[in-house]
């Protein structure tokens, strides 16, 4: 591997995405590489991932790094920390035989990693699954405890200028398959017309489907500032101690956004704000249900996903369940009735109108005509 290119670093790899441009070589600090992170990193292009942290750990066998080298992503592992006080944004530098060289001179060293071996770490890891979903289990117990008010306590929900009362509420998280199941649900969106809610950048993923988001509700850490300029409610996300870090974002878009203060994550809030404001059905998109998912999240338990799925009840469905059940395309027979209906009328027209004989009969003799009959 001898890679030359502009480094581009960051240690937020869902920030530094949004600043990749195709020939930089992205330098992130990202243990256990998730797999929405690197499905973002190959769209940017970029030919060299470098990792302060260990890519694949080992403590449970995550997909991301395993996706970017089959992309055809190189990827320089836990080249540690202090490369972020060794580069800077712009500087260019040089990859070689495990080396990171600016101006000549060395300024780290890591591991590259192959398919085999990240293949070889994932293996080891899954058969480590048990352990972790012992602890995951006792994590979520524990929290329970703390968060049982989500499902058992009252819930003051901000006031909307939207109306959820009744309808249809679409919750779009930037999670696994997001862009795909919102792009199988396009005609149920048109033709149902369902309160679009974005967690975050699933407002960025509703606009770039062409579709206006009418509620934003997060840390507002990941959504464009067009997405919140447009959407009619913003919920800015705060937590039970106090902080709460979409605030001064909001304030310094001279935009008004409603506070909630709550446990969990924003996604979670997003589910029970639909529900206690009446949704008739409420469609989840990208949002997290299984251990991995969770795992990739970085979060050690559930305890506010399964209250608030347990609140929300049987008016909650994935996207990939209404995109099996929902269909808005014709099936071969329908279009064989109706090109024969159509054939009908065109029939009966014919028959009962002079001008319509008259028109036939006109264009019968053109074509004995032409043919010379």
């Amino acid at each position: 591997m001898h890679i030359y290119g502009t480094a581009r670093l960051d240690r937020r790899t869902k920030d530094l995405v949004k600043r990749l441009e195709h020939g930089d070589i992205a330098i992130i600090d990202h243990k256990d590489m998730d797999r929405l992170s690197a499905e973002s990193l190959l769209e940017t292009g970029v030919d060299l991932v470098i990792n302060a942290a260990p890519s694949i750990s080992g403590t449970y066998p995550n997909l991301g790094p395993l996706l970017l080298l089959r992309g055809g992503v190189e990827i320089l592992d836990a080249v540690g920390a202090a490369i972020f006080d060794k580069v800077k944004e712009g500087d260019r530098i040089e990859v070689s035989r495990g080396e990171v060289f600016a101006n000549g001179e060395v300024i780290a060293r890591g591991t590259r990693l192959t398919i085999d071996s990240v293949e070889k770490t994932m293996e080891e890891a899954t058969g480590r699954l048990d352990e972790q979903l012992d602890a995951f289990a006792r994590n979520t117990i524990e929290f329970i405890d703390k968060e049982r008010e989500l499902l058992t306590g009252p819930v003051a929900v901000p006031h909307l200028s939207t109306s959820l009362e009744g309808r249809h509420a679409l919750v779009v998280v930037r999670g696994y398959d997001y862009k795909e199941d919102l792009r199988t649900l396009l005609p149920y969106i048109r033709e149902t017309k369902p309160v679009l809610i974005g967690v975050d950048g699933g407002a960025d993923a509703l606009m770039d489907a062409g579709f206006r988001p009418d509620i934003i509700i997060g840390d507002m850490d990941s959504v464009s500032d067009n997405a919140l300029r447009k959407a009619r409610d913003l919920i800015i996300h705060a937590y039970p101690d106090g902080r709460c870090p979409g605030r001064e974002r909001v304030a310094e878009l001279g935009l008004i956004g409603t506070e909630w203060r709550s446990p969990g994550m924003s996604e979670d809030l997003a589910l029970m704000l639909a529900s206690e404001l009446g949704a008739e059905l409420i469609v989840a998109v990208g949002t997290h249900w299984n251990l991995l998912e969770q795992l990739d999240k970085g979060r050690k338990g559930m305890a506010s996903t399964f209250l608030v799925r347990l609140r929300v009840g049987p008016r909650l469905v994935d996207a990939k369940g209404v995109s099996r059940l929902y269909r808005a395309s014709v099936s071969p027979m329908q279009m064989i009735v109706l090109v024969a209906a159509g054939l009908t009328l065109l029939s009966v027209v014919i028959v009962i109108s002079l001008p319509a004989r008259s028109f036939i009969n006109l264009i019968l003799l053109q074509l004995r005509t032409f043919i010379g009959l």
